[in-house]
């Protein structure tokens, strides 16, 4: 395992929590220290950080899981999305005179499965009570935490889409964003939190709260009913996976973008990268070519299977990899290819457990923008996402709008495996970063050895929805010009100036020892702990 970073990966024994948020990682690690397995870490790190980073993810949110049991060897995926009203019309959004849906309308906001996710996690694969596990995000938002200069930055930039309506001041401190270094309590997000304790999924999808969110969207003009929220569960899923160099990566399924990750490394694998070089312009080249190709199928294909035929198994086939890869020359970048222009960046996190039986959780929750749609259900302290953006307005596309349907996801966790054990739960947060992120992850790790820190410092690319492709700062001018002169269209960005190039956390597993190695993007707050 090579070592190029200027931070040491984190090792441990017992147990390892990597995410965005140093104290949701304690939060997690403290429960491994206490007994519950990583299930049960991964659960109250993401409650954690529903409380500390209010703007990237909550119980308004959406979350997908996978969870690698190390006595059956197997991996199983939650699918904890939730689907539009059973009243939703693309007539209706259209008579407004919309195009796309509106970013900060009631139209965006799906049914939130992030409780049922939880609860179901806990439930039936964790050993610990649900109330025990959601204790520490409880006591954070009552008796308070201190904000971050990331965090704090993102709310202050995203304050404005929160000020639109009363409510949004319960997210904020005494009405406004937050200050580094400052006490920020959140009473009704822990009032929330604390009757799903209480009451379990019920409480959030059967109760108070539900009535709340659904008059609270349709005095906006939404379509959101409380028999919407009451008939909501998160579901198991079978997982899909490829083979990439001997390595198996697993992904969860459509309606998530996963499906794009596997594909760009099954386009990948038909390069010998390894022999081109490190960040090379030709290993550019194919990673940033093979990721275009993957959207350019991902993109019009992915949706809700309950409502359309999506191809997985030809998408993903070898054959099919092998036929897409001749369009990709050494010598010249493809042309243009246009995405959506609703699937836009995204605030997300990210928590990956791995326990000391070699139990793996890799958990991804989100409320898509920033607040999501901005939209605060009253007395609740619940930001409600706007996930319902991105549905197509084409009645003729896969992803179309339509009653009680699941939209394109972005967020999207991942488990490797090597000869049939664990090898790496991970996930890189941020949009359609996220499948960019999983490929660039890999490849380092696979094709260069990197060690988990390494591989998440490393420089990154980002595939645009126009066309560009943006390069973090310290790629060389030598190499963006190189690029440039195969026809790719460049820019350039720092990674720290937004979250264009995601935030990922990777725990390693070596199923020899049961020595665990991990890492913790520097782009974030965050940190790997273990013990």
């Amino acid at each position: 395992m090579q070592f190029n970073s200027r931070r040491s990966p984190v090792f441990a024994r017992n147990g390892m929590v990597a995410t965005s948020q140093p104290i949701a990682a304690m939060a997690g690690l403290k429960i491994l220290m206490e007994g519950g397995n990583a299930v049960d870490a991964a659960v109250a790190s993401a409650a954690v950080l529903n409380v500390v980073e209010p703007e990237s993810t909550g119980m308004g949110g959406d979350l997908f899981a996978l969870v690698w049991d190390a006595n059956r060897k197997s991996v199983r995926a939650l699918n904890a999305s939730g689907y539009s009203s059973s009243k939703s019309s693309i007539a209706e959004v259209k008579s407004h005179g919309h195009e796309y849906i509106p970013p900060q309308s009631p139209y965006a906001v799906t049914v939130p499965g992030t409780v049922s996710g939880w609860h179901t996690l806990i439930t039936e694969c964790g050993t610990m009570p649900f109330a025990k596990v959601l204790e520490p995000a409880i006591a954070y938002a009552r008796t308070g935490f201190a904000m971050t200069p990331i965090i704090g930055d993102a709310i202050d930039q995203a304050a404005p889409k929160l000020l639109c309506h009363p409510s949004g001041k319960e997210l904020l401190r005494d009405g406004r964003p937050a200050q580094s270094g400052e006490i920020v309590k959140f009473p009704e997000l822990a009032n929330s939190l604390q009757a799903v304790a209480d009451g379990g999924a019920e409480a959030f999808y059967k109760g108070d709260i539900a009535k709340n969110i659904s008059s609270y969207i349709q005095s906006l003009g939404g379509w959101l009913t409380t028999e919407d929220l009451a008939s909501y569960t998160a579901e198991w899923v079978d997982p899909i996976q490829t083979n990439y160099r001997g390595i198996d990566c697993w992904e969860c399924p459509p309606n998530g973008q996963g499906l794009n990750a596997l594909m760009a490394l099954n386009l990948l694998e038909g390069f010998n990268i390894s022999e081109l070089g490190f960040q090379s312009s030709d290993t550019i080249h194919y990673l940033v070519e093979s990721m275009r190709l993957a959207f350019a199928d991902g993109l019009h294909f992915i949706a809700d299977p309950n409502q359309t035929i999506v191809p997985v198994a030809r998408m993903l086939s070898k054959e099919h990899s092998t036929a897409r890869r001749s369009l990709i020359s050494r010598d010249h970048a493809m042309d243009r290819i246009t995405y959506d222009p609703h699937l836009r960046d995204a605030d997300t996190v990210y928590v990956s457990c791995v326990d000391g039986n070699g139990n793996a959780c890799s958990l991804i929750n989100s409320l898509f923008h920033s607040f999501g749609s901005g939209l605060v259900a009253p007395g609740t302290g619940i930001a409600l996402q706007n996930r319902g953006i991105s549905f197509s307005l084409d009645p003729d596309h896969p992803n179309c709008l339509a009653p009680r349907k699941r939209p394109f996801h972005t967020i999207i966790p991942a488990i490797a495996t090597k000869n049939g054990d664990l090898w790496l739960s991970y996930g890189v947060m941020g949009g359609l970063q996220q499948a960019q992120g999983h490929l660039q992850v890999i490849s380092n790790m696979v094709d260069f050895g990197l060690d988990p820190q390494s591989a998440l410092d490393a420089r990154r690319f980002n595939v645009n929805l126009d066309g560009t492709t943006t390069l973090e700062q310290d790629f060389s001018p030598d190499l963006i010009e190189e690029l440039k002169s195969r026809g790719h269209l460049i820019t350039h960005e720092s990674g720290r100036a937004g979250v264009l190039f995601g935030g990922g956390q990777v725990i390693a597993r070596d199923p020899a020892s049961g020595v665990l190695t991990a890492g913790s993007d520097p782009r974030k707050d965050g940190c790997a702990i273990g013990w």
